[in-house]
């Protein structure tokens, strides 16, 4: 991102990764969701008082069949376990199926380099919504459709090529108006013609 100008800029991510020195210092901030691969910090969030803590925005949306409830809190405390965090977050998502009822519910737990007022609850659920969008339409597609996860390949380069390959493949089926991606790997597929034709290169 070296060529991008990321001043005032809010980067999300799905995960804590070794990037919040680097966006500090061009002048951005990042907002990123805690894991369990973070057990000490994910502990630490996780168990902060938020029954106490009021809530910062709430939302409620009905899409795809389902009625969803989502509920974000915000806390600062001292000494976060990670550079330049400043608030941690927790988004409550209840979500209930219109056909049969069921209820599921969903705790996330995030935190910002944001000083508390920079933003507002709402921009802050806007920004963890997006987020989630692009991780159903790029990574869900690529954990279900080309079984990423099972790949055998480890070697060097290799795994970030083929991530390349892959997500080139979503972005030209999207362009050409493809919403179901493995419906149109298939269909491509079929013809060896059909993904030069998709590249322009026929």
């Amino acid at each position: 991102m070296d060529g991008i100008d990321l001043m005032g800029t809010v980067i999300t991510a799905d995960a804590l990764h070794n990037h919040a020195s680097y966006l500090d210092e061009r002048g951005a901030h990042c907002l990123a969701a805690v894991k369990k691969n973070h057990p000490a910090l994910h502990g630490r969030v996780r168990r902060l008082p938020w029954h106490d803590i009021h809530l910062d925005h709430l939302e409620r949306t009905r899409a795809h069949h389902r009625d969803e409830i989502r509920r974000l809190k915000t806390a600062v405390f001292a000494h976060l376990d990670y550079p330049h965090a400043r608030q941690a977050l927790r988004v409550v998502r209840w979500s209930r199926e219109l056909g049969s009822s069921k209820l599921t519910i969903e705790r996330t737990y995030l935190v910002t380099s944001l000083l508390p007022g920079a933003a507002t609850g709402a921009e802050l659920a806007a920004w963890i919504r997006g987020h989630w969008k692009i991780e159903n339409q790029l990574h869900h597609v690529r954990d279900r459709t080309f079984r990423e996860d099972a790949s055998k390949l480890h070697t060097r380069h290799l795994p970030r090529i083929m991530a390349g390959l892959r997500n080139l493949a979503v972005g030209v089926h999207r362009q050409d108006g493809h919403t179901n991606i493995a419906a149109a790997l298939r269909r491509t597929g079929r013809d060896h013609q059909r993904p030069l034709t998709a590249l322009g290169l026929a």
